[in-house]
């Protein structure tokens, strides 16, 4: 049987059924897209919570209306499931898991590790299997593939594997899954072809490249372009701290050059489930190579370092009021990694209080995204958002602006604080109290 022409016509013909491993910030996104083509889809995960929900059209990721999932789980066209057994009924599987970074900073593979077991176990003649996790290059051929073929089937002529990077960038109103070029490469030219054809039919555009090795690190490109240039201007910004200039006026001045120069911001370090671990993926595997990848590293340091820096800043403009750090009573305002969305991975946010903690400050937060702070793989933290209000303002010795969502009205929260400390140059607009404002 010609598997290839097979699955082509059941895809062109959006009769696939397709399967999506991981339905968190990535995999969700890509279930409604294959929704709106029409395509039969079952998402897969190991959250009974979040299988429930979805089942009942709730969402439970904040940019992601309601109404969509509402309409997902009435079309008759989904399913959520922590069966992974039906993984056999798919014939296109997509793995969109995560791919955290060990406390040694080294790949944390085990998600990517289990899915795969899964798919070789209920893995079928004519199915293609992408992987979307962020990873190091190699991962699809070395990791995956045998796995595949251990049972007797051929890549590229019984199954198909392909590695497609996800591109999401959650809450960005402009560029979307379907906008988003995809990058696709396979382990054999007729993987490459059918796994191109298949993104085809959901996004703009599709870029082929030569392999997954090259698909791999075409990603981890990306985001080690955004880590460095980062952590630059966030050493640019102590520098300039110590010289009494403000690094945004520069940064804003450069920007003005029609030219060579890309405007990076600086802040209180990285957040998100990419820029503070996929460098280190590709770091990990240089290894391998006998090569140092000293960017990467430094680029690193830096930018962990930034919440140390912040609080240093925090205890100084405290200092400089009369007040000590110990038993001082601290806002954060904000800890999504970014401003209006709801996800708090990696976010810098979780350091900074972990860090105003041990020097015994007293430590609120507010979120209007996030109304607890979850147990997560490095930090315990059991605070829960405080309710935003003039006498919270008044109460503090200093509110830290550590995310800027646009919810928060800045002119009100300088006005009714004592000290505001501004990681993200938010108060850029105010005009009035501008001396209770410390950059950091």
């Amino acid at each position: 049987m010609n598997y290839l022409m097979s699955l082509s016509g059941k895809i062109k013909n959006h009769q696939a059924v397709i399967g999506v491993i991981g339905l968190g910030y990535v995999g969700l996104p890509l279930v409604l897209r294959f929704h709106e083509e029409k395509f039969s889809v079952v998402g897969f995960d190991t959250d009974p919570a979040k299988v429930k929900m979805l089942s009942q059209g709730q969402s439970y990721i904040k940019h992601i209306p309601a109404e969509r999932i509402e309409g997902l789980a009435k079309s008759g066209l989904f399913e959520a499931s922590t069966d992974y057994t039906r993984l056999k009924e798919a014939d296109v599987v997509i793995i969109c898991v995560p791919t955290p970074l060990s406390k040694n900073k080294e790949p944390d593979m085990s998600y990517i590790e289990m899915t795969s077991d899964e798919i070789a176990k209920a893995l079928r003649p004519g199915q293609l299997v992408s992987l979307e996790s962020t990873t190091y290059p190699g991962t699809t051929r070395e990791l995956l593939l045998p796995k595949f073929e251990r049972r007797g089937l051929k890549a590229g002529q019984d199954f198909f594997l392909v590695f497609s990077p996800e591109r999401e960038d959650p809450g960005n109103q402009k560029f979307h899954t379907q906008n988003i070029p995809k990058v696709v490469g396979g382990v054999t030219p007729p993987c490459k072809a059918i796994g191109s054809l298949l993104y085809s039919q959901i996004v703009d555009r599709v870029i082929s490249v030569s392999s997954p090795e090259a698909a791999e690190f075409t990603k981890i490109l990306e985001n080690t372009f955004r880590a460095v240039n980062i952590a630059l201007v966030n050493e640019l910004k102590i520098l300039a701290d110590r010289m009494n200039v403000d690094i945004w006026e520069v940064i804003a001045a450069a920007a003005s050059k029609p030219f060579g120069f890309m405007p990076f911001y600086p802040g209180p370090g990285l957040g998100g489930h990419c820029i503070p671990i996929d460098p280190f993926y590709l770091a990990w595997k240089a290894k391998e190579f006998n090569f140092s990848t000293h960017f990467i590293e430094l680029a690193g340091e830096i930018n962990t370092n930034m919440p140390s820096y912040v609080v240093t800043k925090i205890g100084d403009a405290l200092n400089e009021n009369g007040r000590c750090l110990k038993s001082a009573k601290i806002l954060l305002l904000g800890i999504a990694y970014k401003k209006d969305i709801d996800d708090m991975r990696e976010s810098p946010a979780l350091e900074i209080i972990e860090l105003l903690q041990k020097k015994e400050a007293k430590v609120f937060y507010n979120d209007p995204f996030i109304p607890n702070i979850p147990k997560v793989r490095k930090h315990d933290l059991h605070l829960k958002s405080s309710l935003l209000t003039e006498k919270l303002l008044g109460s503090m010795d200093a509110a830290v602006i550590v995310t800027d969502h646009t919810s928060y009205d800045f002119d009100w929260i300088v006005a009714n604080s004592r000290l505001v400390v501004d990681t993200r140059n938010a108060t850029r607009a105010v005009k009035r109290n501008r001396r209770r404002i410390v950059k950091a």
